[in-house]
């Protein structure tokens, strides 16, 4: 198990400004694997000390929220056998770390669609840790998982009309409520990985205002000093939300 605070946090980082919620695009795995002459799906169990190492990262500084995108509704395009690998992956990861990730107070969250193509041996394991984990309090990790964006939107709109509101009553609240986890404010930094430029269907909604930042690392070679790289860039900048500086 990776030791929760071998590296210090860098004293340039205001810890009572840190942004309450963290999201990330894992991203470039497939690139970082070819690079070195390895099947794809090596980048992806690559991946994983990353994504460890990242949410201790974020638990040292005091991040309340961390969304990363594990697997997208697009992502069943990829080749069968790379399908059933992040499919067979995800499961045991969650397998191996929802305990560890227990202990240290996290609660595992998932966002996406649970529909018929993900393993319903998948699914109880999702339920599992989401189970075990659902009391704790120190952070969230908000797993998005066979999630796209636009699809969340639909299945809001869909929930609207289950409920019968009426027209007149659909607004930016009735929406909100209805997304996979309404509960859940809004990402303040999205961080992407892998030098890429696009936001590829991730948190339409709630990425309204986040502050966004893109990095040239792959995310198998991502790691906390990267995420305090991020939120050092964050605390840099100002928001105004659509308003003027006063």
């Amino acid at each position: 198990m990776p030791d929760p605070r071998p590296t210090p946090v860098p004293a340039s980082i205001d810890l009572a400004s840190v942004p309450h919620h963290v999201a990330v695009v894992m991203d470039g795995n497939g690139r970082w694997a070819q690079r070195q002459g390895l099947a794809r799906t090596v980048g992806h169990g690559a991946g994983e000390a990353s994504l460890l190492d990242t949410t201790y990262g974020a638990l040292s500084i005091g991040v309340r929220v961390l969304t990363v995108y594990a697997f997208s509704t697009e992502n069943w395009r990829r080749p069968i056998d790379e399908v059933r690998y992040l499919m067979n992956f995800n499961q045991s990861l969650l397998q191996r770390r929802e305990h560890e990730l227990h202990d240290e107070g996290v609660r595992i969250t998932f966002s996406g669609r649970r529909d018929w193509r993900v393993p319903k041996r998948v699914l109880a394991n999702m339920d599992e840790a989401a189970a075990l984990t659902a009391k704790n309090k120190v952070m969230t990790l908000n797993i998005a998982f066979n999630y796209g964006g636009r699809a969340e939107i639909v299945d809001a709109v869909r929930r609207l009309v289950s409920d019968g509101l009426a027209a007149d009553k659909v607004d930016e609240k009735a929406i909100r409520a209805r997304l996979y986890h309404p509960e859940i404010a809004d990402p303040d930094l999205v961080v992407r990985t892998s030098g890429e430029f696009r936001i590829s269907n991730f948190l339409l909604w709630e990425m309204a205002y986040s502050e966004m930042i893109f990095t040239d690392v792959l995310w198998p070679d991502f790691r906390r000093e990267n995420l305090f790289e991020a939120v050092q860039e964050f605390q840099r900048r100002e928001r105004r939300f659509g308003g003027l500086d006063k």
